[in-house]
């Protein structure tokens, strides 16, 4: 049985709203990503003798692929469009 719109709860019209959509897929991309990074870059500080400035290199080049990334990953999402 299919519900009209008025018969749809806020929380499922808010489920299906695109921004609302984008919003969760974001936020599970910055987890995901966001734990992946801190785990290289502290094993990458921790085991080579590198700079301590050579892991805030790290963090300001992920900084650009994740958007790059995340761009990606949304073009290429069929919830979203």
């Amino acid at each position: 049985m299919r519900l009209t719109m008025a018969e749809e709860s806020w929380f499922t019209r808010l489920r299906k709203h695109p921004l609302f959509q984008s919003f969760v897929l974001y936020s599970a991309f910055r987890a995901v990503y966001g734990i992946g990074i801190l785990l290289v870059a502290y094993l990458f500080a921790t085991n080579t003798n590198a700079p301590w400035w050579a892991t805030l290199l790290i963090f300001l080049a992920s900084m650009i692929f994740s958007r790059v990334l995340f761009k990606f990953i949304k073009s290429k999402s069929k919830a979203l469009k």
